[in-house]
């Protein structure tokens, strides 16, 4: 069993290698390798979204809000609308 003082000896000896120069080398390396590409939007998702974004305020109370059925008519009307 460890004494407070050797827990805290071992506490701050594990702080100062994780600060270390070879430690922070190794951090970088993993955080390049985890790091995701961006996918890029496919040309129909850009065009569907200018059409959703044009067509939607027809589907919308003067308020603002969706009217009763209005964002799955929005959505099928901007995928007609697109397709031609």
């Amino acid at each position: 069993m460890l004494t407070v003082d050797e827990y805290m000896a071992l506490r701050r000896l594990i702080s100062s290698e994780r600060e270390s120069e070879g430690s922070t080398i190794v951090d970088r390396a993993v955080d390049q390798v985890a790091k995701k590409t961006k996918r890029r939007s496919s040309a129909y998702a850009r065009k569907y979204s200018r059409a959703f974004k044009k067509l939607s305020s027809r589907y919308k109370n003067k308020n603002g809000t969706w009217r009763k059925g209005g964002f799955k008519a929005a959505v099928r009307a901007a995928h007609k609308a697109v397709k031609k």
